[in-house]
């Protein structure tokens, strides 16, 4: 059985990374730091592991637009060229998660939920955004962070990510790098990595042809959203970046340094977003039907997720939330069809392959089972779809291969990885 390359390699880039310290120059802010002893190949490659899984378990990629991606992109890599490493493979993705939120992880991997683009005004905001992420990137926050021991202990990592994970029913299922990247992107940078991030930010905004002020008053509302309590914030970007009226007051100072010259591109951005805010009331309406399942009111949530399905036809999310109520509500076939068309929509997103092959190996439909667990796997690792593999090619008369896919879901610390063993015990370990 091949295991999944991020469970393979990352614990090794890790270790060798986490051996040894020492200090060395920030190579943003020329200073001298303490660090990981990682080559910058280390940093690269830890983040391109971390990467795709991380982008799935935070809700997938916002594929329905690829030009919105496209100009995500634009604005970020005009930051990353003019940032202190432009020559890392710096990589801007747009996520399919109405929680406002963005993040970096080693080796330039940065991220923007469409949750936060539609809070914004304009361009020079989402520069603001996308450039205090870039400034992490190039300082090597990210590896500090696990420097300061948060991802040391490997066997754990897994553990206590219900909060990072939130989107998805399958939080506290998923292994390996999924889970690594989630915790780290979820904690807190210290005051400090946030003071640099802003300021050598709002340079490279500067020098990419942005009015720096866009980063103060994007600092304002975040102070003004964090005292109202506005929890959609408070669970996505105030958790890892926490605004502070001294951020306010810093980036004014900021600002007047670097003088008020530069474009807002309030217009291009509103161009850019019009889709996205076209279908807001469908994604509100999606997000109302999760609250719906959550508290158990299916019919409630069944109608809500139906509204957003008459208003976007083509969002792999909607069907796949519908065919969880349909599932709960026991109409099989069709949570099997609503399934199918998540996976016709977003064949690569491991959260559909994963709901129809549970639902295929509960019906016991084992071959179609083993294709879809095996698929989802290929995106992130789950202990549960561990198991359901296991489950599916035992029924088939595979038992050798069976036993390891129960030994890689007895990993798991709570009911499935207690299943998994169950199940080895009667095979005789």
């Amino acid at each position: 059985m091949r295991q999944h390359p991020t469970l393979r390699t990352l614990p090794l880039l890790l270790l060798t990374a986490l051996v040894l310290g020492g200090c060395t120059t920030n190579p943003v802010t020329g200073e001298s730091q303490l660090r990981l002893m990682m080559s910058e190949d280390e940093e690269i490659a830890i983040g391109k592991e971390q990467y795709q899984p991380t982008l799935q378990t935070q809700g997938g990629r916002y594929y329905r637009s690829e030009e919105l991606n496209a100009y995500v992109s634009e604005v970020g890599q005009s930051l990353a060229r003019v940032s202190d490493r432009p020559n890392m493979p710096y990589e801007f993705t747009v996520i399919n998660s109405g929680t406002p939120n963005a993040w970096a992880l080693p080796g330039g991997k940065i991220a923007i939920n469409r949750g936060l683009l539609v809070e914004l005004d304009n361009e020079a905001q989402l520069a603001s955004v996308l450039g205090h992420e870039v400034v992490h990137a190039a300082a090597s926050h990210s590896a500090q962070r696990m420097q300061r021991g948060m991802l040391i202990n490997l066997g754990v990592a897994g553990i206590g990510i219900g909060a990072a994970l939130s989107d998805n029913r399958y939080a506290p299922l998923i292994m390996g790098g999924a889970a690594v990247g989630s915790q780290l992107i979820m904690a807190q940078y210290s005051q400090a990595h946030e003071f640099e991030a802003d300021r050598y930010g709002m340079q490279y905004m500067a020098e990419a042809g942005y009015n720096p002020e866009a980063a103060v008053e994007l600092q304002q509302v975040f102070v003004k959203l964090s005292e109202g309590g506005n929890n959609n914030f408070i669970s996505g970007l105030f958790q890892s970046h926490p605004p502070s009226q001294k951020r306010v007051d810093n980036n004014r100072e900021i600002a007047r340094e670097l003088g008020s010259s530069g474009d807002f591109n309030a217009e291009r951005y509103e161009q850019k977003l019009a889709g996205l805010r076209q279908d807001q009331d469908a994604y509100t309406a999606y997000d109302k039907a999760r609250k719906a399942m959550q508290d158990e009111e299916r019919e409630k949530a069944l109608a809500l997720v139906e509204s957003a399905i008459d208003q976007v036809s083509n969002e792999a999310a909607f069907f796949s939330l519908r065919g969880d109520i349909r599932r709960e509500m026991d109409s099989t076939d069709e949570a099997m069809s609503d399934y199918s068309r998540a996976v016709e929509l977003y064949p690569e997103m491991f959260r559909y392959r994963l709901n129809r092959g549970l639902l295929h190996h509960d019906l016991e439909n084992w071959d179609s089972a083993e294709k879809d667990l095996k698929a989802s796997l290929e995106s992130v690792p789950t202990s549960i779809a561990y198991l359901g593999l296991g489950d599916a090619v035992a029924a088939q008369g595979r038992q050798s291969e069976a036993k390891q896919y129960y030994q890689q879901a007895a990993q798991d610390q709570g009911k499935i990885g207690e299943l998994a063993r169950q199940r080895l015990e009667a095979m005789g370990g």
